[in-house]
């Protein structure tokens, strides 16, 4: 080629044995932007997860042929990256014909100049005005960058108080109101999961209106009330720009939300949904946590949640009762050996349900590194397909949002669901005489062409059996 440069096809990519096709919900890189092998282009969603595509090649990226939002079939053409041409064959080189020993030194010379000789008009544009923070520029919404251009704003210069410091239509609204120091700060927004070994932060309502330099108060919530896995943070609201008109707003469904509508549209039609709920006392598992947390804070470098402790008791309910692990198969009825729960996690506009492989052979300690393990994974974007294939039964911590009653859907195709609601201290009448105790529901949804009732109460009664027979002997690991 006369620019020394030849284009590369991108294609989709199979990302599981299972998939054809799959969705465009990001491109992270624009035409003209220098691609470097292993950066990601774009975030590719199927509907199990989401993902990154990385690039294979060093480059220039070229035409954009799929756009955000289009379904595209494995194999399929969806962007073409520019890269420097190879090098013409030795023998239709003019020192061809000189003796390998003499034609030597003048290779060597070529190669030296070649960098620069061979580089393409493209590529070394690309290059030459490449700015350090472009890659960044795919990370602003289509709203704040207008917003931003409208105002002449230098976006670099606006503090992020987004995911991952992006920044919002909010930000910018603040920045051009009240000027660089009046900005919302980052620190003022929730933080985000702690990683392994650093110290989780309590979170409350006062937490969050403490002004910037005041000693923190204390936290107010009691002990038992941190039920969950979601309580290590605040929760986050999410933050979707509008179009808006002069009476509603219209918000675009994402390939992910449309998704989980498909999903549950299909779990409601197709599997006959019955309910039921049992409350467990759980005063030994609150005194148990509250003595095993601090040393396995220190040990482990992630918290001792209660959830690590309802997933060890549901699992052994389920080895005596291996029906709950089954799927409909309409002329069968299908039981799982491995059971694998399923982990609902929520982030900012989605729910996914990341598996934990062969539950049933790991330690409450297992589960809760698994269960740490997976949540940060979830809300970082870094799940792969595999994370999210094989579950058999559903484990939903809704008591971390404060919920005491939930009536879940079942993750399609399972056969039940069940949900870890609040911890509230309740007076219960205990041998005729009333005490103070810890007190949580747990709820399930069962799919009534497998499940009866006989036998989900006497599930939930072994899962209730096992939470309660919790001592302070009960040892971890």
């Amino acid at each position: 080629m006369t620019d020394n440069k030849q284009l590369t096809d991108v294609t989709m990519p199979q990302l599981a044995e299972s998939l054809v096709s799959a969705t465009i919900g990001k491109w992270l890189k624009k035409p003209g932007d220098p691609v470097e092998q292993y950066e990601p282009l774009c975030e590719v969603i199927t509907d199990k997860v989401n993902a990154e595509l990385p690039s294979t090649v060093d480059g220039v990226m070229g035409d954009i042929l799929a756009e955000e939002g289009q379904t595209v079939a494995v194999g399929e053409v969806i962007c073409r990256i520019a890269v420097p041409a190879p090098a013409a064959p030795a023998s239709a080189a003019p020192e061809a014909a000189v003796p390998a020993r003499a034609a030597a030194p003048q290779r060597a010379a070529s190669a030296a100049a070649a960098p620069a000789a061979a580089q393409p008009a493209a590529l070394g544009a690309a290059h030459a005005a490449y700015n350090p923070d472009a890659p960044m520029q795919a990370r602003y919404s289509p709203a704040v960058q207008s917003l931003a251009a409208q105002h002449s704003i230098d976006l670099s210069a606006v503090p992020g108080t987004g995911l991952g410091g992006r920044v919002t239509r909010k930000d910018v609204l603040a920045f051009l109101a009240n000027g660089p120091a009046a900005a919302p700060a980052p620190q003022s927004r929730p933080a985000p999961e702690p990683a392994a070994g650093a110290a989780a932060q309590p979170h409350s309502a006062a937490f969050a209106a403490a002004p910037t330099g005041a000693p923190a108060p204390q936290e107010t919530l009691p002990p038992v009330r941190h039920s969950g896995l979601h309580l290590s943070e605040s929760p986050r609201i999410p933050e979707i720009e509008v179009e808006s008109g002069r009476s509603e707003y219209l918000i675009d469904v994402t390939p992910i939300r449309n998704t989980i509508a498909t999903r549950m549209r299909q779990s409601v039609s197709e599997i006959p949904h019955a309910w039921t709920m049992i409350e467990v006392d759980v005063t030994n598992l609150v005194l148990l946590r509250n003595k095993l947390k601090d040393e396995f804070k220190r040990r482990e470098g992630i918290n001792l949640t209660y959830l690590a402790f309802l997933m060890k008791a549901v699992v052994s309910a389920i080895k005596d009762y291996p029906i709950m692990n089954s799927v409909w198969a309409v002329d069968k009825i299908i039981v799982k050996r491995d059971i694998n729960i399923s982990l609902a996690v929520g982030t900012e506009d989605s729910v996914m349900t990341p598996v934990i492989k062969k539950a049933d052979q790991k330690n409450v300690a297992g589960l809760a590194r698994e269960i740490e393990e997976l949540a940060v994974k979830t809300r970082e974007g870094k799940l792969r397909l595999e994370d999210m294939q094989g579950g058999t039964f559903t484990v939903n911590n809704t008591g971390s949002f404060g919920s005491i009653l939930s009536y879940p859907i079942i993750n399609y195709p399972q056969a039940a669901i069940l949900t870890f609601e609040s911890i509230v201290k309740k007076p219960v009448v205990i041998n005729d005489m009333i005490a103070v105790r810890s007190m949580a529901n747990i709820c399930l949804s069962l799919d009534h062409r497998i499940l009866d009732g006989v036998i989900c109460g006497r599930f939930l009664q072994r899962v209730k059996d096992n939470i309660e027979n919790y001592s302070m002997e009960t040892n971890v690991y």
